[in-house]
């Protein structure tokens, strides 16, 4: 499955793709199974980007052409391979899973090509897999939890009952919250994942209340963080078993959460390096852009997408060419655009060194469910692989 977009917008919009003055970016997401929910999500941001860009980056017309990776590694690295190879894309960016960047990312670096991680955020590439080539708009997959877990610890939580799916993100979330947390791990799931991913979680909820935990920890990314909340609703659970959660309550679970009436999910809190509430320009007009035009709140998802082509477009436009991969390297390596989440600068392992947040969720003014920043957990945080990668 291929969707093309032309950035020279208008009547342009879906003209050839063989352009000589333009920049091209194959960006690989999920567009199909029910994991699309997260890849509609940032298929948006990218159109928005490219719509506030003007369609261009620098003088170059920017050109996107998306890649369906069918929610699995092998049609995510088919993708891969054919916007590498066929279409002959100067960056691919995107990737939500990170057993999918993993299958996919020699295909890129071999290539000579730049790779764009508008999510995933694998241990291994942030450390001993880690190359010039390869940039995140996102955070390392760790980071996220490991705040969480310090979250933890200042609320006075002692034990801890921990779920999350069996796949690489899953371990490293887990290794990740496990690894500030200073209490007990009094129990742990590690549940099926994939197309056919186990989204009855009844016998471990149950295992989870009897294990007398203060608190639950979570990581259950789109569809699967939707059955989980209802579960934990209707077993009872929020009053004898407080939710703390990452990737689990945002922008794409909570229109549906409060739709059913799960209120179970109000005031529980969540980590994050970005939340709409984030008080800075570029960030006001994505958020209200984006809801104007797609009808409900950005999640993070969105917010990491849409910098991957603001990211690119910056380093293009700074070069003024596709051409001088080094220089274009040193243009990334600046991360000198205006960043929804704000300023931030790379490591040497080029994952972000940036703040991250405690989020509550909350009902706005409008009677919406969303979230808001309730503290900042860490200032310019730099995750703990860089030190396994090689470069300085």
């Amino acid at each position: 499955m291929k969707r093309i977009i032309s950035a020279a917008l208008a009547a342009t919009m879906f003209t050839s793709v063989a352009q000589a003055e333009s920049v091209k970016i194959g960006f690989v997401t999920t567009l199909t199974t029910p994991a699309a929910v997260i890849g509609n999500q940032m298929e948006n941001a990218v159109n928005l980007a490219v719509e506030h860009l003007g369609g261009k980056a620098g003088d170059l017309d920017i050109e996107v052409i998306f890649g369906d990776d069918g929610f699995a590694p092998e049609t995510g690295k088919q993708a891969t391979d054919k916007l590498v190879k066929q279409d002959d894309v100067d960056f691919v960016a995107g990737y939500i899973w990170s057993h999918v960047l993993l299958a996919s990312r020699k295909s890129v670096l071999d290539a000579g090509k730049f790779l764009i991680s508008a999510n995933a955020g694998p241990s291994q590439m942030a450390g001993k897999l880690c190359d010039p080539n390869f940039f995140s708009t996102s955070w390392q997959n760790d980071q996220t939890p490991e705040a969480m877990g310090d979250v933890l610890n200042d609320a006075g939580v002692k034990s801890l009952y921990i779920m999350a799916p069996n796949y690489a993100a899953g371990k490293d979330m887990v290794a990740g919250v496990e690894r500030t947390f200073e209490g007990e791990i009094v129990g742990r799931d590690l549940t099926k994942w994939g197309a056919d991913a186990q989204l009855d979680f009844s016998a471990e909820l149950a295992k989870a209340r009897a294990s007398g935990a203060d608190g639950i920890f979570v990581f259950y990314p789109g569809a699967a963080a939707g059955a989980f909340i209802k579960q934990y609703d209707q077993a009872g659970l929020a009053e004898e078993l407080p939710l703390y959660s990452v990737f689990t309550v945002d922008a794409i679970s909570l229109p549906r959460l409060q739709e059913a009436g799960f209120t179970a999910v109000l005031g529980s809190q969540t980590t994050q390096e970005w939340d709409p509430t984030l008080d800075n320009e570029a960030n006001a007009r994505f958020v209200a852009d984006y809801k104007a035009q797609f009808g409900g709140y950005p999640s993070y998802y969105a917010a990491q997408a849409y910098d991957s082509i603001m990211l690119i477009a910056s380093a293009v436009a700074k070069v003024g060419n596709t051409e001088d991969t080094d220089a274009l390297r040193a243009a990334l390596k600046e991360a000198d655009f205006d960043s929804v989440r704000g300023e931030f600068t790379y490591g040497n392992n080029n994952i972000p060194i940036q703040n991250f947040y405690l989020r509550e969720v909350v009902e706005d003014a409008d009677g919406v469910w969303t979230t808001k920043v309730v503290k900042t957990v860490y200032e310019n945080a730099q995750d703990n692989f860089a030190a396994e990668c090689p470069m300085e």
